[in-house]
């Protein structure tokens, strides 16, 4: 995944966040039910926070392409297939 997180981006971090998990998911690339990145994960290789990466996957949730389960983490909606993934 391709991600810039230039603090003097011209868009929030947490919307280009979403940005770039919402082409990975639209283009197929996450499937359906596979889970996205871990909030670990995308703090640590992209310098994320912790809050930017909640507020990435609220407003995903929000479109319908993703579905959180407690305690395990944020999976790709089969709604994603109806958008052009998969």
């Amino acid at each position: 995944m391709a991600v810039s997180n230039d603090p003097e981006g011209p868009a929030p971090a947490h919307r280009r966040l979403a940005a770039m998990l919402r082409e990975e998911i639209v283009h197929g690339r996450i499937e359906p039910d596979r889970p996205l990145p871990s909030e670990e994960f995308l703090v640590r290789e992209y310098g994320f926070t912790p809050e930017d990466v909640r507020r990435a996957v609220e407003t995903l949730s929000g479109e319908g392409l993703v579905y959180t389960v407690e305690g395990q983490g944020a999976y790709v909606s089969t709604r994603a297939e109806e958008t052009g993934g998969g």
